[in-house]
């Protein structure tokens, strides 16, 4: 006998594959097992017994009489002498005896070959093994898609994830937590599920996914098994959602498997409708008695045999058997096309586990994950189920959040805390997954900075940050609970949104009734004045400062909005040019102004309206001509004026009508004359005219008694006036990389110097009259290395002491 475990490599396949086999895969598996047992059984027979037996037949008398003399002596030969007749005296015993045929076993064994070979229908002779081979070619059909090299890879790895997603600790704690959810909102839930599907006829009920029809209505988990996770299964478990990902966006790609597994279905379909018709019609050949005519007369003196088919019985009987074994196989095969085509298989609905976990973002698949999905659910549905945690965004935050907080402690994010420009408790987080629940425990902190997060989800606990006034969002998607928004709408005084798309802005800052401060920092478009989301602003009653960093070509109608309240405004363009500003008249309350880079060529008129403007700040822009600065006049509260980073040439004499200025910035420009009127301000306390071309200081400097600070840093100037040093208020001076050869002694009477820079010019010894200035330290003076060796040793030593 052939063992049948032989033929396992023909249907072997890894056990795990076992799940993507459907009761009719398996059952039809079982009938190849027992239609592989008939067809080894028969070829067994045909082996090991005869296959035929033949003998000759009797020559009839009415044969030609060409033949007598030839065959007469055979037959004389056949022809068995009557017994002879018993008598009292000669008792005859009686031998049953046959017909004779004077042929040995090797004639015999000729025979029934040829007879086996010439007379046998072939169905008869083959029947056996053509039952072996359809049995293995349906045992192929039913395993290829496990073997094929293209389809078994991605089999192959469903199976793994689809193990591992099962088996894990999350999805026990993301099932438990559905399980263990407020039964009220479950009922909820399902109300506002049914209200939503209207149904339409006697199939307007149905829910889309059918195939997750029989999944169980919970699936309960002890929540004290399902504790919190170590950090090696968190890590695990993130592990997974990547690869669930990526593999979804792999195989998501192709129907390779739906349409192996419909072609080798149809194959086999095929093939049993051929082995059903052929077999019904050649069943019948096979006969017990078969007449046998072959010419070998010549070398056995016969021509015609009667033949005995020694399996004819047991064949009919296993044919008809195979017939039936077959037959179902077929019905199967057929249901199973029916089960393939019915409905699309590439694409499967999750509509049922998201009603039944409560999980309403788990997407819908298709193409070969949806197939292999509908495969699982005939196996069993609760992989489906258990699979579909990991599809899920909100589960994969959640996730996400646990780890968050195990890695984040309260501890670790206090060792963060730092003070920021604003002199607030600040918390920087940058580059994080999310924000970490751990942040609300600290309850000292006044201000949340978050950098580069995405998915960030303010919760109902940020109102335990008693003393958060300040939240800065920089480049962050954030959601926030209604209740975190009540608490900000309250407390939050300062905002702080930077972003690279106008959709990144949260709509919810547009609520927030008691913010001060608003800082936005981002692209946005050049009529961004047309925006309906800024039109917003208007609803900011309390906001004072508004700062934009954009590309906005005029002020938009929302600033204008807020205008009676707002006392600083700041834009900084980035070089995009700024025009119609005439609705600067409107915002009477300014006090600050800044309009940064904005390729402004003279100073806007509107600016002059401003008579609450405290400080003016056009740096950057194109200005080249200021004649229009006698305008500031009118504004008597006017005291920082910067008018840095342009291209001014020259100050004109009007700038003496400025009395009331105490802070003014000419950096960075072309002058290359100072005029005298310039000190007529005689309230400056601060004047930077560093990265000029100036090469003469007037002797009027000396009138600005009030200056502490004065820098000429990168001119041309040769040599100072002895009137500088009457400013004896002066705190600090630079005067570095200019053409000086001489520093006066007068430098003494400036007590109250603190930082001195000389470094680039022509100096070949310091004055030691610099150890008259005693607020001065070796760390204020900048100078080169050997210069500062010229001081007396006793000057030296006094400057190095703190």
């Amino acid at each position: 006998m052939i063992p049948v475990t032989e033929f396992r490599q023909f249907s072997e396949q890894q056990p795990a594959f076992r799940v993507l086999k459907p009761w009719w895969d398996v059952f039809t598996d079982y009938l190849s097992v027992a239609m592989l047992m008939i067809g080894v059984f028969g070829c067994t027979l045909q082996v090991m017994q005869d296959k035929i037996i033949c003998l000759p037949k009797r020559v009839q008398a009415s044969q030609n009489q060409s033949s007598v003399s030839n065959v007469s002596q055979a037959v004389a030969s056949t022809t068995p002498l009557p017994p002879p007749k018993p008598s009292p005296t000669n008792p005859v015993t009686v031998e049953m005896k046959g017909l004779k045929t004077d042929l040995d076993l090797q004639q015999y064994s000729f025979i029934n070959q040829m007879c086996y070979e010439r007379a046998l229908h072939w169905y008869a002779k083959y029947f056996p093994y053509l039952v072996l081979i359809h049995t293995l070619v349906f045992m192929l059909c039913s395993n290829f898609w496990f073997k094929f090299p293209g389809s078994s890879s991605k089999i192959e790895h469903f199976i793994s994830i689809l193990g591992k997603c099962f088996d894990s600790p999350w999805t026990t704690r993301a099932l438990s937590e559905v399980s263990g959810e407020d039964s009220e909102e479950k009922d909820n839930r399902k109300n506002v599920s049914r209200s939503n599907a209207t149904p339409s006829g006697p199939e307007g009920g149905l829910v889309n996914s059918q195939s997750l029809k029989s999944i169980p209505e919970k699936f309960v988990v002890d929540k004290s098994t399902a504790g919190a996770l170590d950090k090696k299964e968190g890590e695990q478990a993130k592990a997974l959602f990547e690869k669930v990902k990526k593999f979804r966006l792999h195989v998501e790609e192709g129907d390779i498997l739906y349409a192996m597994y419909v072609r080798q279905t149809v194959l086999k379909v095929i093939k049993f409708l051929i082995i059903i018709a052929y077999n019904s019609a050649l069943v019948s050949k096979v006969q017990f008695t078969v007449d046998c005519n072959v010419d070998i007369q010549d070398m056995t003196g016969y021509k015609n045999f009667s033949c005995n088919h020694t399996m004819a019985h047991l064949f009919s009987k296993l044919s008809f058997c195979y017939l039936c074994f077959v037959s179902i196989y077929g019905l199967t095969c057929l249901y199973t096309l029916y089960w393939l085509f019915y409905r699309s298989l590439r694409e499967y609905s999750f509509e049922y586990v998201r009603q039944e976990t409560g999980i309403d973002d788990i997407p819908d698949v298709k193409n070969d994950f949806a197939f292999m999905l509908h495969m699982i659910d005939q196996y069993d549905p609760l992989y489906s189920k258990r699979f579909a945690v990991f599809l899920s965004e909100v589960s994969e935050n959640k996730l996400k959040q646990l780890n968050l907080n195990n890695e984040w402690t309260p501890d670790k994010l206090r060792q963060k805390l730092q003070t920021n420009a604003h002199n607030r408790l600040e918390l920087p987080l940058i580059m994080l997954s999310g924000l970490p629940d751990t942040v609300f425990e600290i309850t000292e902190l006044q201000s949340l900075k978050l950098e580069i997060i995405k998915n960030v989800m303010v919760p109902a606990t940020i109102a335990q940050l008693d003393n958060l006034q300040e939240l800065s969002l920089h480049q962050c998607s954030v959601k926030i609970h209604s209740a975190a928004l009540s608490f900000l709408k309250e407390n939050l005084k300062v905002l702080s949104v930077k972003f690279d798309d106008m959709r990144e802005l949260p709509p919810w800052m547009y609520g927030l009734r008691n913010l001060e401060e608003l800082y936005l920092v981002g692209s946005l478009s050049h009529d961004i004045s047309k925006n309906i989301t800024l039109e917003s602003l208007r609803d900011l009653k309390s906001l004072k400062i508004l700062s934009i960093k954009s590309n906005v070509s005029k002020i938009p109608q929302a600033v204008v909005d807020v205008s009676s309240h707002l006392q600083k405004m700041c834009i900084h363009n980035d070089g995009t040019k700024l025009v119609m500003l005439n609705n600067l008249k409107k915002m009477t309350n300014l006090t600050e102004l800044e309009l940064v880079h904005c390729d402004l060529e003279r100073i806007p008129h509107a600016v002059f309206s401003l008579l609450s403007l405290q400080e003016l700040d056009l740096k950057e822009n194109n200005l080249k001509s200021i004649e229009e600065i006698v305008s500031f006049q009118h504004l008597r509260k006017l005291t920082v004026l910067k008018l840095w980073y342009n291209s001014i040439t020259y100050i004109p004499e009007h700038i003496k009508k400025l009395t009331s200025l105490e802070r003014l910035f000419f950096s960075h420009n072309k002058i290359e004359v100072l005029p005298s009127h310039l000190f007529l301000c005689n309230k400056i306390r601060y004047l930077d005219l560093s990265y000029n071309d100036i090469r003469f200081i007037p002797p009027e400097i000396g009138v600005l008694q009030s200056l502490q600070y004065f820098s000429i840093t990168c001119n041309k100037v040769e040599s100072l006036p002895d009137e500088l040093y009457f400013c004896k208020k002066l705190k600090t001076l630079k005067i570095g990389k200019n053409s000086l050869s001489v520093l006066s002694p007068k430098i003494g009477n400036l007590l109250f110097l603190s930082y001195l820079d000389v470094k680039g010019n022509h100096f070949e010894i310091l004055p030691p009259e610099l150890g008259d200035c005693r607020a001065l330290k070796r760390a204020g003076l900048v100078v080169e290395d050997a210069l500062f060796e010229t001081l007396p040793s006793d000057v030296r030593e006094q400057m190095k002491t703190e």
